[in-house]
């Protein structure tokens, strides 16, 4: 727009965001498992040009201390695309404390401290000045491209209230609003978000390493950022050793007339101590169709010993694993 003397950046929306659980908020370190690490892959838009692929590597590990109240983490985000060879590179650390305020019940509070730059490369670039008059493209430009590299430095704060059936999720994430521009002013605006849901049995999972679990999960989420509003419902349902859910998600973004309206498809499997996910995101209004929808997976290596935890379950000393679609 003329005249504009600043612009809003926005984060990567992840699709499985209990898979992504560290992204989305960093009270879930420690939370789901001893310890895990999970690598997932989103191609976003891959109708157009140079779609947005985000890769994400995240690691957690609770400590074996007693009480257990202790949980670290850490967090690499990459975010590029080839059409403008914009590249954000994001590296954070997290803590968590948790305790239980009484048996079956729990709080986790987690902070975040992250790392960025971007940068934009010009190698996809073609200016007036290299294109020769028969059309073909000739030498170096004499554009100036001198834009540095931009880093910023963000911090973001988070709780999760869970039980073994049901969980509530709130986070802030960039509450220093650190700026990402190049020449002129870019805010990462500050992302509120808020999030739960409830697991019913119908066949619960014993203690014991031989598990069976049927389940069905409805879940909801509200997030604002930069004037950006999501707010998204859906139910998954478990039929061990496989996930199976839908999600509706309703966008409205900053001068859009209409709301973007996409239905996501998510499955997981696990096998062992490994978990798979997949999830693919259906426009299901016009500009939602148009643009393309999501490639989403996630692939996670963890460890939750079903034996020491019946033990200190016998002893009190066990925290409520919290049930959220973590595949």
């Amino acid at each position: 727009m003329a005249g504009a003397t600043t612009i809003q950046a926005q984060d990567v929306y992840f699709t499985q965001p209990y898979a992504t659980r560290l992204h989305t908020n960093p009270a879930f370190t420690g939370l789901v498992d001893d310890y895990s690490v999970t690598l997932s892959f989103r191609n976003q838009l891959p109708t157009l040009a140079g779609s947005f692929v985000s890769t994400q590597l995240a690691a957690d590990l609770r400590s074996t201390s007693p009480g257990q109240h202790h949980a670290y983490g850490l967090l690499l985000n990459q975010d590029r695309t080839g059409a403008v060879g914009y590249t954000r590179l994001e590296v954070g650390g997290l803590y968590a404390y948790h305790t239980r305020l009484r048996e079956g019940l729990a709080l986790s509070g987690g902070l975040r401290a992250s790392y960025g730059r971007q940068r934009v490369g010009y190698d996809n670039f073609v200016f007036g000045d290299q294109i020769a008059e028969d059309g073909s493209v000739r030498g170096p430009s004499a554009e100036a491209l001198d834009f540095l590299p931009a880093n910023y430095f963000s911090v973001g704060v988070g709780a999760v209230l869970y039980s073994a059936r049901g969980w509530f999720s709130v986070a802030g994430q960039h509450l220093n609003q650190p700026s990402l521009g190049f020449r002129q002013q870019a805010e990462l605006p500050m992302l509120l978000s808020v999030a739960g849901g409830y697991k019913f049995f119908i066949i619960e999972p014993g203690t014991g390493l031989a598990t069976r679990e049927l389940s069905y999960t409805p879940v909801v989420g509200v997030s604002r950022q930069g004037g950006s509003t999501r707010t998204e419902a859906g139910i998954y349902a478990t039929v061990s050793p496989i996930t199976a859910g839908a999600v509706y998600r309703n966008i409205s973004l900053p001068g859009s007339v209409a709301r973007q309206h996409v239905l996501a498809a998510v499955v997981g499997l696990q096998a062992g101590g490994l978990r798979l996910g997949y999830s693919y995101d259906v426009g299901i209004s016009r500009l939602s169709a148009d643009l393309g929808g999501a490639h989403e997976i996630t692939l996670a290596l963890r460890a939750f010993d079903r034996l020491e935890n019946a033990h200190r379950r016998l002893k009190r000393r066990v925290y409520p694993v919290a049930p959220c679609p973590a595949f």
